[in-house]
């Protein structure tokens, strides 16, 4: 069993068109998603064996095959091993040797129930129970999917996850005082402007290579994201314009850190001091973080009208990572 204390990570995941697509984005920035052709995506019909699978499958049986669809789907090492942790805790609820055609509301439910309230002092976290809610769901639904049940038992399951606190945004002269004492550093001007003028995640800016900025149009700066190898997601990509002065920052903060291959040659914390001395600098008294700036983009993205879609993509989210990121931003973006 996984410990209830531990949370779930999720990197970049997400469909898109094959043509791409542009997107308005912050402050004139824009978006490209492109994604090139997989292989193993888009054989047909399903490459991983499912089609061998009946109603009268055990749930022991279908480990193999599940764990395979996971992989096809881009999921990250750390949602395999959960997902699959908690089928292996489920067929134990059940017996292995369940069909998973007997299977029905009730036993996911009570299932849910058994690790909610069966333990005296023993209390999962409710992320922990949010994610085994998401398990059963994308388990049923694949089964549903690829025709091996006719009805979804997890269909009309509730996901409810708990709410985590609002951060608190910089106001509009905060921001331009952040900017400011940015500018006086190369460097923490280049983070900035990649966190709060294209959403990035702190580990896309560890990631960032110099060969990933295109400044062939210098009205029009283009860095691309590439998934780590380790996702499963090394075919794809998503790519984001950010404004016309981050040109000029680029190519500053190049010649004066000599930089060549990694376009930040330092440690995650490293980032968070960078960030740190900007924000003093700029006499700010909130916590203002890396991750905080991205909300920032997001926020700003929603209240000009960016479908959440297209946001979720931008930002390179999973579809189960938005589920709660999305209902975050919403709140920020229109308090009521």
């Amino acid at each position: 069993m996984q410990k209830d204390s531990q949370q779930e990570k999720q990197y970049d995941s997400y469909s898109s068109e094959d043509n791409a697509a542009l997107q308005s984005g912050l402050f004139g920035g824009s978006l490209v998603i492109s994604e090139s052709p997989d292989a193993e995506e888009t054989a047909s019909p399903s490459p991983h064996h499912s089609s061998q699978l009946t109603d009268q499958t055990s749930l022991a049986a279908c480990a193999l095959p599940y764990r395979q669809e996971l992989l096809v789907r881009g999921k990250s090492h750390y949602t395999v091993t959960c997902f699959l942790s908690d089928l292996k805790m489920f067929s134990e609820h059940m017996g292995p040797d369940t069909p998973v055609g007997r299977i029905v509301k009730e036993d996911l439910t009570d299932w849910l129930m058994k690790l909610k309230f069966g333990s005296p002092g023993h209390v999962p976290a409710p992320k922990t129970m949010a994610r085994r809610v998401t398990f059963l769901k994308n388990f049923f639904s694949w089964l549903a999917r690829e025709g091996v049940l006719k009805e979804d038992p997890s269909a009309s399951l509730v996901l409810e996850r708990p709410l985590p606190p609002l951060p608190e945004l910089l106001y509009a002269d905060e921001l331009r005082r952040l900017l400011q004492a940015a500018s006086e550093d190369a460097r923490c001007h280049c983070l900035v402007y990649l966190t709060l003028y294209a959403g990035l995640k702190k580990e896309e800016v560890m990631r960032l290579k110099v060969n990933h900025v295109d400044l062939t149009d210098p009205l029009h700066p283009l860095i691309t994201i590439q998934f780590p190898s380790s996702s499963g997601k090394q075919h794809r990509e998503r790519r984001l314009v950010l404004p016309a002065e981050f040109t000029r920052i680029f190519h500053r903060y190049r010649e004066e850190y000599h930089i060549v291959e990694d376009v930040f040659k330092c440690t995650d914390r490293n980032l968070n001091y960078i960030l740190a001395r900007a924000v003093k600098d700029a006499g700010i008294q909130k916590r203002v973080t890396l991750q905080l700036l991205r909300d920032t983009f997001a926020v700003e993205q929603l209240r000009a009208g960016v479908p959440p879609e297209a946001l979720r993509e931008k930002l390179g989210l999973s579809e189960e990572a938005w589920l709660e990121s999305r209902e975050k931003y919403r709140r920020l973006a229109f308090p009521k």
